[in-house]
């Protein structure tokens, strides 16, 4: 261009096609800001432009998104007479379209009946650009209608509008349109055919589609190879690119990153590396987009050592996408260190983490200190407000339970979507803030925000935890309006939460209603028969479930093992656990601490220490079921033993654990053990007793004699005392016959608790023990007065 102007200086006596020759040329080449500046020039001069120079610079303010010039430009071609020429007016399409300026575009192709094609073309292009892809497609529609005849131009923006919309049969009209007019030899419909079909998941169409082409360019072949992709099948899309190669065409930067996602599996290794290879051979090892696909391919298949030789080697250490992208390889592969030691390095070599680098960061914190100290950050260079840092930022404060923090976060973002809204009403779901969950969804509603199958299964969740059957009908009356009522999704949402509030009816017909049911599905309705005591209906699905082949979770077993725990039936429990050991659920921690309290409660703690000594890695869940099962059985050495244990374990006991300690203290009579661990809890484990831990040490003063030191202890304790503590003191009482420390103990329990019959019964044996029948037959009348029955004895035989 240069030597083209130095020509175009010496002419003499330019005219306007020459004037035009140069700013064409300077378009051709990209010189936008040149173009403007010789029709500048030309204008100064006094030369009258054509509809050629305005449409050649009015394409040239479309590339700059210059509007404010465009408009200018526009006022020439009105004043000087132009405004009806189809060349000029595309241009102003072009312009207004790749502006954003839809309505305004759409204004000025409505003005002036035009029947030139170009025309048409740019408003149908411009539509799909701006995503107002049923706009795109009621315009072809008027163009068939106006008896204009699309061309090869027409039909990839139809087809892309059609892709757009997940309209599959729409699309078949129009490839039909496209073989009417004999354009399927073009590379580019056809190629456009094929994208179709594989994005709306018709893969047997898109291959017959890529078959029919006369000529096979890069495009195309990318094409179909991510069509196989889009499907999850990366050995056929890696045949076609076999295939592509042997027939010598040439791939580009856009087919090696769909190659390079196909290997992204532990089992594609030797493919991956001779796709490596290639990228070396073929000089790809400097474009920044193949090299990001080449971490990320190598991060997903476990090898991150990889991965960050690439990272080095690669010349990118400037180039923030390679950074985010290397992050995000340490976040999949759980190395928390490793991604926040990268995000501190590219802080201190002066590259600037953007939201992605935040987000991948966030995803994986182990620490909310950290998590706040990367809020920071957030805060600092201004990113708190964009959707997806925002975002990762709320959930990761969800996750840790300080709502407060993440709901503050939520508010801060602008142009929330509805993946934010979501994560944030599920994080007040998963933490039993239920009113907040209601509340929110009101207001996505209320914003105008349309909420999704996710969105409806986290409000269901919150449903469920408090129960709420009035609101959860609400919610599934809304899937039904909007249609996703049978989805997978919500339907196993919604048994669930008619399962939680006993509506098993309603339950049972949103399961068999549902076309597709999945496993969170059964496992919720058996489970929902089980918590609700319907044991024989439970084990009845249990078994349907297995027939159907559905693979059976450690919360349904967990469910089915606490009817056994609690109707007592080993039989049932141990006809359960042989399946378990089966289908390699022996191992869960879930299940087995179910299995260790369901042989606890059936009386065989021999068989609960089997299951939890093939425990490889208890949980603390897992040692304070054994510890409780241990001390319900009088075994308080054994008890104490296996606390020992956990704590050279370095498993943190929680307040639970401690009840189980503090019962086998009481069952050996270790009263300075007992006191021991109860000071324990606050000075070394930062847990405040409540009322149990103390009612069991006062059951372990009561139990070994010392009933005025176990009267002062109630007399001295930090909190209130109620009913368990006082029970307790007045069952040591009625063991040691002490008759006044057991009258005060039996009016305490009257005073927090008028309605249970135990203190009553257990202050009339002691009196009965010592002869003072008198006393007896008034607490016997005591018990009349306020309406309280002792309900009659019954037992469970074996016939």
């Amino acid at each position: 261009m240069d030597y083209a102007f130095r020509l175009f200086e010496e002419i003499s006596e330019p005219n306007v096609i020459s004037w035009n020759v140069m700013i064409s040329g300077y378009n051709r080449s990209s010189q936008y800001d040149d173009t403007w500046r010789v029709f500048c020039k030309m204008r100064v001069l006094g030369f009258d432009p054509n509809q050629y120079t305005y449409g050649s610079v009015l394409s040239a303010c479309a590339a700059l998104r210059g509007i404010w010039y465009g408009n200018l430009i526009y006022c020439l071609v009105i004043k000087n007479g132009f405004y009806s020429n189809g060349y000029v007016r595309t241009g102003m399409i072009h312009l207004f379209m790749k502006s954003f300026c839809f309505e305004e575009g759409l204004r000025l192709f409505s003005d002036v009946l035009c029947e030139n094609v170009v025309c048409w073309n740019a408003i149908i292009s411009g539509a799909v650009i701006n995503r107002e892809n049923f706009v795109a497609l009621e315009v072809f529609s008027q163009m068939l209608c106006g008896n204009l005849m699309p061309n090869n131009h027409t039909y990839p923006s139809v087809l892309s509008a059609c892709t757009a919309l997940g309209e599959l049969e729409l699309g078949k009209q129009v490839h039909g349109w496209v073989l009417k007019c004999g354009l399927q030899g073009d590379v580019f419909v056809g190629t456009s055919i094929v994208d179709m079909y594989a994005k709306v998941g018709d893969i047997n169409d898109a291959v017959k589609g890529f078959s029919l082409m006369v000529i096979h360019n890069v495009v195309s072949w990318t094409a179909i190879i991510a069509a196989f992709l889009q499907r999850e099948d990366p050995v056929s899309a890696l045949q076609f690119f076999k295939e592509m190669r042997k027939v010598g065409v040439e791939v580009n930067n856009y087919t090696l990153t769909s190659v390079l996602t196909a290997c992204a599996k532990p089992q594609m290794m030797k493919e991956a590396i001779q796709i490596h290879s290639l990228i070396l051979k073929c000089g790809f090892d400097s474009d920044s987009t193949v090299i990001n696909s080449l971490i990320n391919m190598y991060s997903k298949m476990g090898d991150v050592f990889s991965s960050e030789v690439v990272f080095r080697e690669s010349g990118t250490a400037t180039d923030v996408e390679s950074w985010a992208v290397m992050i995000s390889g340490f976040a999949q592969n759980q190395s928390s260190g490793r991604a926040f030691e990268t995000f501190r390095r590219m802080i201190l070599e002066g590259i600037r983490p953007d939201k992605f680098c935040s987000s991948s960061v966030l995803s994986i914190i182990e620490c909310i200190n950290l998590g706040r100290q990367i809020h920071c950050y957030i805060l600092k260079v201004g990113l708190v407000s964009d959707v997806s840092a925002g975002s990762a930022l709320f959930t990761m404060y969800s996750k840790y339970g300080s709502l407060e923090e993440a709901y503050e976060v939520f508010e801060q973002i602008h142009g929330k979507d509805k993946v934010s809204w979501t994560s944030m009403i599920a994080g007040f779901a998963e933490h039993g803030c239920a009113d907040q969950a209601f509340h929110l969804f009101q207001e996505m509603v209320s914003e105008g925000m349309k909420p999704d199958r996710t969105t409806l299964s986290a409000i269901l969740m919150a449903c469920s935890a408090v129960q709420s059957l009035q609101k959860g009908k609400e919610v599934h009356a809304y899937a039904l309006n909007v249609g996703i009522g049978s989805d997978s999704l919500v339907g196993g949402g919604l048994v669930a939460m008619y399962s939680k509030c006993g509506a098993l009816v309603s339950a049972r017909k949103v399961f068999e209603l549902m076309p597709r049911k999945d496993q969170v599905s059964w496992s919720s309705l058996v489970s929902g028969y089980a918590q609700n005591g319907y044991v024989e209906d439970s084990i009845l699905l249990y078994h349907e479930m297995l027939v159907a082949g559905m693979d059976v979770d450690s919360f349904t077993v967990s469910s089915l093992l606490g009817i056994a725990a609690t109707l007592t039936k080993a039989d049932l429990g141990k006809k359960l656990h042989t399946p378990v050991v089966k289908i390699g659920l022996s191992s869960d921690l879930s299940v087995g601490s179910s299995l260790i309290t369901m042989y606890s409660k059936c009386g065989s703690i021999e068989d609960s220490y089997k299951v939890f000594d093939q425990i490889e890695n208890p949980d603390l869940f897992t040692w304070t079921s054994m510890i409780i099962g241990y001390a319900q059985h009088g075994k308080g050495m054994e008890a104490l033993r296996l606390f020992d244990l956990m704590r050279k374990k370095e498993v943190e006991p929680d307040s639970v654990t401690f009840v189980g300690v503090l019962s086998a203290c009481s069952h050996s009579g270790l009263v300075e053990e007992g006191y021991s661990h109860l000071n324990s809890m606050t000075k070394y484990h930062g847990i405040k007793p409540g009322s149990r831990h103390y009612a069991c040490m006062v059951d372990i003063l009561g139990r070994s004699g010392r009933l005025e030191e176990a009267a002062n202890f109630i007399a001295h304790m930090p909190i209130e005392p109620d009913a368990l503590v006082w029970g307790a003191l007045l069952a040591s009482c009625k063991v040691h016959g002490d008759v006044e420390l057991g009258r005060l103990a039996a009016k305490r329990v009257f005073e927090l608790e008028s309605t249970g019959a135990g203190a009553y019964i257990s202050l009339s044996n002691i009196l009965a023990d010592v002869g003072q029948w008198d006393e007896v037959i008034n607490i016997r009348s005591l018990m009349k007065g306020v309406g309280v029955q002792k309900e009659p004895g019954w037992s469970l035989c074996k016939s």
